[in-house]
């Protein structure tokens, strides 16, 4: 299987007006949603090595819509002792051990998503990130499990608490699979890049927003009232 050169990384914390940090920090209770999607040898969190990680913040525009934000994104070396399911590998087309991937060392690469996520946490006043994914619980645990190993004692997100694209896509167009929803909110798809990080973070990063968009855009929408309760 041809292996393709990774994409390079990016990110950037562009400084927000003061109107969109205010929205922000408003909309989802004091939450900053960040869209994470990662690629990974197996199921198992706990066993299995992660591989991709791409994070998306998401803010405000001049017009008062929710987009996503600069892209955060870095490749991972499998930690020691790893299971490399080859089934994953033929699925992702990852070959961990390729020169070209720069992948970071497990830790260092947790420091490169968490350190940008922590300086928007500061800019907008939220108190918390909130992951944002396609069925969550497999992204939060993945990188929960490398918080673990790593020896971290806190990470930008809830612990528990998520996002999920895949029902509010049931909920908006009746799909819940990651490419027909974003195909049936007119987002463009292709299947040549899907299964990157990169590629499927802004792909949900999109879907989110245009959800959110939509919602708030539709009279019957209650005005958020930036509660923790």
């Amino acid at each position: 299987m041809e292996i393709a050169i990774p994409r390079g990384i990016r990110y950037a914390c562009d400084p927000m007006n003061e109107t969109s940090q205010r929205k922000i920090a408003e909309r989802f209770r004091g939450f900053l949603p960040v869209v994470v999607d990662v690629e990974t040898a197996g199921f198992n969190p706990d066993t299995n090595a992660l591989l991709e990680i791409a994070a998306i913040p998401v803010e405000y525009d001049d017009t008062g819509r929710l987009v996503r934000g600069p892209t955060i994104a870095t490749h991972v070396e499998p930690f020691p002792d790893s299971v490399l399911d080859p089934r994953a590998l033929e699925f992702t087309g990852i070959d961990p051990y390729n020169p070209f991937r720069l992948a970071k060392p497990e830790a260092d690469a947790l420091r490169h998503i968490f350190a940008p996520i922590e300086a928007r946490l500061k800019e907008t006043g939220c108190s918390r990130a909130i992951l944002v994914g396609h069925n969550p619980f497999f992204d939060l645990g993945f990188i929960k499990s490398a918080v673990r190993r790593c020896g971290f004692k806190k990470m930008p997100f809830h612990q528990f608490s998520s996002f999920d694209t895949a029902t509010l896509g049931g909920l908006a167009f009746g799909q819940t699979v990651l490419a027909k929803a974003v195909q049936a909110a007119g987002i463009p798809w292709r299947d040549s890049e899907a299964h990157s990080a990169v590629y499927d973070a802004e792909r949900t990063a999109d879907l989110f927003c245009h959800i959110v968009n939509l919602w708030d855009s539709t009279p019957h929408a209650p005005a958020p009232t930036g509660s923790q309760t």
